[in-house]
């Protein structure tokens, strides 16, 4: 049986600035991240289901969710390695103004990659199916992927080719 809307809901914690995600608990394991782009101070609120969440992402690495973020930061900034953030850079060029308006929520689960005992195997097949959870129960909410998910409406930053005159076409 799914996960119900509450429950998935409290797994994440309040929602942080973008600055400030190393502060989030558990972000040295692996789990599941929601990122909000509002107008509006997120910060320390309760993680909701919202609009303005952009982006739904997941990481069983041994870098963890400290990792993976720092991937998103470095390819928005104008890196490259993620590809969700790849998506983001092409609507948000400039990084600067993008950031003031992210926030972030985690879904941490504590295992280790690196022993990868059954017991942290078991565990990193639950974070994939969580973040599958996270999709249906936002795509049930709001008709829809997050913005930056549905790789079908949202072109990437790193595609953008130039033409003969140096305009920019995706």
């Amino acid at each position: 049986m799914a996960t119900t809307q509450t429950n998935i809901s409290k797994r994440f914690t309040v929602w942080e600035k973008w600055h400030d995600r190393d502060e989030l608990p558990g972000i040295k394991y692996p789990g599941i991240y929601a990122i909000a782009y509002s107008d509006n101070d997120l910060s320390k609120s309760d993680f909701s289901w919202r609009k303005e969440i952009i982006y739904v992402g997941m990481t069983n690495s041994l870098s963890g969710l400290k990792g993976r973020l720092k991937q998103f930061d470095n390819t928005i900034v104008g890196k490259t390695g993620h590809g969700g953030a790849d998506r983001v850079r092409y609507k948000y060029p400039d990084y600067n103004a993008l950031v003031p308006k992210l926030y972030v929520s985690v879904a941490a689960f504590e295992c280790s990659p690196e022993k990868a005992t059954s017991k942290d195997l078991l565990i990193m097949g639950d974070v994939e199916k969580f973040e599958y959870e996270c999709f249906a129960h936002f795509q049930d909410i709001f008709g829809r992927l997050p913005e930056f998910n549905d790789k079908k409406h949202s072109p990437k930053h790193s595609k953008k080719r130039k033409t003969k005159s140096g305009t920019e076409v995706s």
